[in-house]
């Protein structure tokens, strides 16, 4: 089992994952090892995560979700197979933490006395400033 948070386990069952070879540099053995990693979990037939969170998890990670409800994250950032597999772990973990936490509802406020008061002197002395601006109209003519 793999603790997300204190409500929410991952069986390590859910968890697929596949090993590709990595694009970019590596040295000599770059062409034959295969340390990029490819973590795969159902999330829509996922038994461990409740409904607001599938539904936020959905929400949160649109685009690394295929049309079947299978997240899939790719982890090659390092070298070897163990770090990638880590670190693709790391970022579920993250991902699906970052899902259980509640939304905060925005309250609306109004501003308060003093800013308004501050907010219509601002504008006078700004006004002031451009009608000092203007051109001295000659009234002798």
């Amino acid at each position: 089992m793999i603790r997300v948070t204190p409500e929410i386990s991952l069986g390590e069952d859910e968890l697929q994952y596949t090993f590709i070879r990595a694009d970019g540099p590596g040295g000599q053995k770059v062409n034959k090892t295969s340390s990029a990693v490819q973590l795969r979990m159902d999330v829509v037939h996922s038994p461990s995560l409740p409904e607001v969170v599938r539904a936020r998890l959905m929400q949160l990670a649109r685009r690394k979700i295929s049309r079947e409800g299978v997240l899939v994250i790719h982890a090659r950032r390092y070298r070897t197979q163990e770090q990638n597999r880590r670190d693709a772990l790391e970022r579920l973990i993250a991902l699906i933490r970052h899902a259980a936490q509640p939304i905060k509802t925005r309250r609306a406020t109004k501003p308060t006395a003093a800013s308004r008061k501050r907010r219509l002197e601002t504008k006078r002395r700004r006004s002031q400033t451009k009608q000092l601006r203007r051109p001295v109209s000659d009234t002798n003519d």
